[in-house]
C-alpha cells in the first residue's frame, strides 16, 4: 500500500501530463481570430429590436463561423474584433440541427488572423481543450478544461449524422458560436449549448464537431443542405405510425432550396423526444433516389448517389405526410428550377 501512495504521488506531483497546462502563448496567437457577434432582432410582440450576443471565430479571410441560434434570426449582425475594429456581416448559411452558420465580412480587417482547424475525430476523451469566447459579454475570455465525451442526438444536416464534443470547460451566455481548441492551438468545435436547470454553467457543455460544422455548411450538396432532419429510432417510428422502422423527420426547410422547391415540409409543433427538442408536424423522408431511409441507416451512399447524378437529371423523395406516402420530385439544376 505505501509503494502504491509514493508511486501516486510521484505521478500526482512530477508527471508533467497531470501538471496544469500553459495556453498563455496559444492564447496571445489565437485569440486575435475569436471575435464578438452583436445582433439585433425583430420582436413581433413588442414591436421593438431585441440585443443578442454571441461568439465567433474567423477560418477565412472574411468568413466566420459561428452558432446558428445567435444569428438566424437576426436582422442587423455585427462583428467586433479583439483590437477593437467592428464591421457588418451577413448571412451565407444557417444550419439549424447541426446549430452552425456561415457569416461573410462585409469589410474584413487588415491582417486578419485565421484560426487551424484540424479533423475533429482523432481528438480522444481525456484531452485538454480550452474555449475563448464572451461569457456574459466580457469578451475575449479563456476558459480550460477536458473532451468529456461525444454525443449523437439523433440530427442529421447535409446528409451528415452531427457529432455534438461534451466538455467540463466553463461554458455561459455569450460563449455560443465561439472556438474550442484542442491542445495544440486548432479548433475541433464551436460550441452549441449547456444542459443547465439555473441557466449558467453546471459542468456540462457541447460544442458541434468541427467535422460536421465544415460538411453541413460547406461539403453539402444542394438538395441536402437544403433542409435538416432528426433520424427517428425504430420506437419513435412506431409511435407516430411510420411504415418502416426509421425515416427523417424534417425539421426545416431552406427557402429557395431544391428541398424546398420540390414541396419539403418541414415541422411547425415544438416538442421533447428521446430528450431532444423537435418539430413535429412535417414530412418524414422514407426513401431518397429509390434508397429507403431506413436501418441499416447509409445516409453516406444516398448523398453520393445523388451528387453523382448530372445536373439536369433529378430523383425522387419517398415522403410521408398526413398518414399516406406520397412522391416529391427533386428537379435537376440546369432545368430553371
Amino acid at each position: 500500500m505505501r509503494v502504491i501512495k509514493a508511486v501516486l504521488f510521484s505521478l500526482f506531483f512530477t508527471s508533467p501530463q497531470l501538471l496544469a497546462e500553459d495556453f498563455s502563448e496559444l492564447y496571445e496567437a489565437l485569440s486575435p481570430s475569436v471575435v464578438t457577434i452583436h445582433t439585433q432582432v425583430f420582436d413581433s410582440q413588442s414591436r421593438t429590436f431585441q440585443s443578442g450576443l454571441g461568439s465567433g471565430v474567423v477560418i477565412e479571410s472574411d468568413r466566420i463561423i459561428t452558432a446558428a441560434h445567435v444569428v438566424h434570426t437576426a436582422s442587423q449582425i455585427t462583428v467586433k474584433f479583439k483590437n477593437g475594429y467592428t464591421t457588418n456581416a451577413e448571412i451565407v448559411s444557417s444550419i439549424t440541427a447541426s446549430d452552425v452558420a456561415l457569416l461573410k465580412l462585409v469589410n474584413p480587417p487588415e491582417g486578419i488572423v485565421i484560426a487551424p482547424t484540424m479533423d475533429s475525430s482523432l481528438v480522444r476523451i481525456g484531452e485538454p481543450v480550452f474555449v475563448i469566447g464572451a461569457p456574459f459579454g466580457i469578451e475575449q475570455t479563456l476558459s480550460v478544461g477536458h473532451l468529456s465525451g461525444r454525443m449523437n442526438r439523433g440530427l442529421l444536416a447535409g446528409g451528415e449524422p452531427i457529432d455534438f464534443l461534451q466538455t467540463d470547460t466553463a461554458i455561459n451566455q455569450g460563449n455560443s458560436g465561439g472556438p474550442m481548441f484542442n491542445r495544440d492551438g486548432k479548433v475541433i468545435g464551436i460550441v452549441s449549448f449547456i444542459l443547465s436547470k439555473s441557466g449558467g454553467f453546471n459542468g456540462i457543455g457541447f460544442a458541434v464537431s468541427i467535422n460536421g460544422a465544415k460538411k453541413s455548411l460547406m461539403q453539402a450538396s444542394e438538395f441536402w443542405a437544403g433542409f435538416d432532419g432528426f433520424l427517428l429510432t425504430p420506437e419513435i417510428a412506431a409511435a407516430i405510425n411510420v411504415p418502416q422502422s426509421s425515416g427523417l423527420l424534417v425539421q426545416h426547410v431552406v427557402s429557395g432550396s431544391q428541398a424546398q422547391k420540390a414541396g419539403l415540409r418541414g415541422g411547425q409543433i415544438t416538442a421533447s423526444m428521446a430528450g431532444t427538442s423537435i418539430k413535429l408536424g412535417g414530412d418524414v423522408v422514407l426513401a431518397i433516389h429509390g434508397v429507403a431511409c431506413d436501418e441499416p441507416h447509409d445516409f453516406a451512399a444516398i448523398r453520393d448517389q445523388i451528387n453523382a447524378l448530372p445536373e439536369d437529371e433529378g430523383f425522387e423523395v419517398s415522403v410521408l405526410r398526413g398518414g399516406k406516402v406520397i412522391a416529391l420530385t427533386v428537379e435537376g439544376t440546369e432545368s430553371g428550377i
